[in-house]
């Protein structure tokens, strides 16, 4: 049973191409295993196997019966691999036939790495009814908008019906009050017809509180490690290869059975492993395989805050393979050169020079001293294509984890906000946009949980504010079981026609049209990429190249106007986008054109882009 299956799911229950249906639970410890039906109220006993497995061909299971494995004759569970929870997470499992949807998306082939651009949102906020077919309705608007990938953040099932989706504890089951597995099929397939690519937000670091029954099936978890979120997964101890098989159907199945694009890998740096081959590496691997089988081509992005490169790079190169890696620190730099207050980990960064140390070399610390860390930190990361690393100004941790849930739209002036678009879409990395930044959204976004267990309630509330005590945070955190911190998260779709958030809207489709059709900004070479850092002026000046185009960003942070020398010769510069002008609500128009070298007085707060050619 430990061998990987590419091909098909085989954990939990299936249905094979007869109607059958094959059952197969790893409880190692367990004496005897039986299936409870609750339709007909009737127990079929499992047979043991090899290593743990407990399997069952059987034609009694239909898809949509619900049930629950009895371990010993005395505990009744839902299925550690179950497909559907439609009563919660304490309520019994649904066979689901993940092989019975009808996909339309042959003809689709995942876009280039490198086209990426991303739009991170929360299914249960992004829309009024919090579901994937009310998401459906939206994607248009984002395709309009210049979208190429929408990233969702977790949606394995948790308790109750309002969490960020980090306290998922059924990994193979899709949330059911979003609509479970088969609206997320729809959600992908419509989402393919219409050009864009899908990642899932999953989580193999921990695994949520409420309704976690794993450790009543098998050793899921290990002692020997600690994670900030609660016991490790058991990824290199004893009785490992089951756990270690669990994590990896469950990638498979979402490329396989979902039709996902990407999986981005939540704070891998808290997975512990210290086996041969890493369990990063090995999905990978397994990943190779499926592709090889299906002609098919996905990634694997994490979440990482380790400034370690093994993560990225290619197996044959001594890495892990993953394709790609979340960088805070770009964000981290960009929020303190916006004037945002320099605590807790954000004191590390020292502005634009930080900034502009990130926009040439991607990691911040690359072995230099971390006072926040009391240490040296990091490697460098010369060999990187751009395209391995995300970039942003806001996404759910940075806006979610603050004590109040402030958008930068509350924190920063309209000014402001433009400029930090614009130095995300200008990068020479991914950009990714968090749902409702392209309007200035200004609505909270908070960290929010439905937990029926009270003293579990209690414990989040506690550990809310004890976090926020490492940032010298004031006055009390919202209520994080409240009704009103999920609701006062959703968007406001209203003010996209209202103004300023039509002005804000039209420039981020402008910003991102300018970076799809400009070939120094597409092409991700970091290899062309020239920053000059003007610390007393508050001055960034970024230079990207891509054979004879030149394309020059300029960004001032600062509060008054500042003169800028730019010694690059050209016949004629043709300015693409000045976040000063008047169209962008700003008080200034930048010239049109400008001959020879390039000299301006760049307004207090503004981004603007020239470049030598049109293309």
């Amino acid at each position: 049973m430990n061998a990987v299956n590419t091909r098909t799911r085989t954990l939990g229950i299936n249905f094979n191409n007869k109607g059958l249906a094959n059952v197969v639970l790893w409880a190692p410890e367990a004496d005897r295993v039986e299936i409870l039906l609750f339709s007909s109220n009737i127990k079929i006993p499992l047979i043991s196997e090899e290593y743990g497995y407990w399997t069952l061909e059987t034609d009694i299971i239909l898809p949509g019966d619900q049930y629950k494995f009895i371990i010993n004759g005395d505990k009744q569970l839902p299925d550690p691999a179950s497909l559907s929870q439609p009563e919660g997470v304490h309520g019994p499992s649904k066979a689901v036939n993940l092989k019975t949807f009808a996909w339309t998306d042959t003809n689709w082939k995942n876009i280039p790495l490198k086209e990426y651009i991303t739009y991170e949102l929360h299914t249960g906020t992004f829309t009024p009814d919090g579901t994937f077919a009310s998401m459906e309705e939206k994607l248009d608007y984002l395709v309009d908008l210049g979208i190429t990938a929408i990233e969702i953040m977790p949606v394995s099932q948790f308790s109750g019906e309002r969490n960020w989706g980090y306290d998922g504890v059924f990994p193979f089951c899709v949330q059911n009050s979003y609509g479970g597995a088969e609206a997320l099929q729809h959600l992908v397939n419509t989402c393919h017809q219409k050009g864009l690519a899908v990642i899932l937000d999953v989580v193999y670091n921990h695994i949520g509180p409420e309704g976690n029954h794993l450790e009543e099936f098998a050793p899921y978890f290990t002692d020997k490690y600690n994670t900030p979120w609660g016991n490790a997964i058991n990824f290199d101890d004893a009785w490992c290869d089951g756990v270690r098989l669990f994590f990896i159907e469950n990638a498979l199945m979402w490329f396989r059975d979902f039709h996902i694009d990407a999986l981005r890998m939540d704070a891998v740096h808290a997975i512990k492993d210290f086996s041969p081959v890493h369990i990063l590496q090995e999905i990978k691997e397994q990943l190779d395989f499926l592709e090889h089988q299906t002609g098919g081509c996905h990634y694997l992005i994490v979440e990482l805050d380790l400034n370690d490169t093994r993560f990225i790079n290619r197996v044959d190169k001594g890495g892990y393979g993953m394709n790609a890696q979340w960088i805070d620190e770009f964000h981290h730099a960009l929020r303190v050169s916006s004037g945002q207050e320099k605590s807790g980990y954000y004191s590390d960064f020292n502005g634009i020079k930080s900034l502009a140390k990130a926009y040439q070399d991607a990691y911040v610390y690359d072995g230099t001293y971390s006072d926040h860390r009391k240490k040296k930190f990091g490697v460098k990361a010369k060999e990187n294509g751009g395209e391995q690393f995300v970039v942003f100004s806001q996404n759910h941790d940075q806006v979610g984890n603050r004590m109040l849930g402030e958008r930068t739209s509350e924190l920063l002036s309209f000014d402001m906000q433009k400029l930090l678009a614009g130095a995300v879409l200008a990068s020479p990395y991914l950009p990714m946009l968090f749902m409702g930044e392209e309007y200035s959204e200004p609505g909270r976004f908070q960290y929010f949980v439905s937990h029926t267990d009270p003293e579990l309630a209690e414990a989040v509330r506690k550990g809310r504010k004890k976090e926020f005590q490492a940032f010298h945070m004031e006055g009390e955190a919202p209520d994080p079981m409240s009704v009103e911190a999920f609701e006062g998260s959703k968007l406001q779709w209203d003010l996209i026609d209202q103004h300023p958030h039509k002005t804000m809207h039209a420039y981020y489709k402008r910003l991102i049209e300018i970076r799809k059709n400009q070939s120094a900004l597409s092409v991700l070479n970091r290899k062309d990429v020239q920053v000059e850092c003007f610390e007393d002026k508050e001055v960034i000046v970024l230079q990207r190249q891509h054979k004879i185009q030149d394309v020059i960003s300029l960004m001032n942070f600062s509060n008054k106007s500042q003169e800028v020398h730019v010694a690059v010769f050209s016949p004629a510069w043709h300015k693409l986008i000045a976040s000063s002008d008047v169209l962008w609500n700003g008080s200034t128009d930048l010239p049109e054109t400008i001959s020879g070298e390039i000299t301006l007085v760049l307004p207090p707060q503004s981004f603007t882009i020239y470049t030598n050619q049109y293309e």
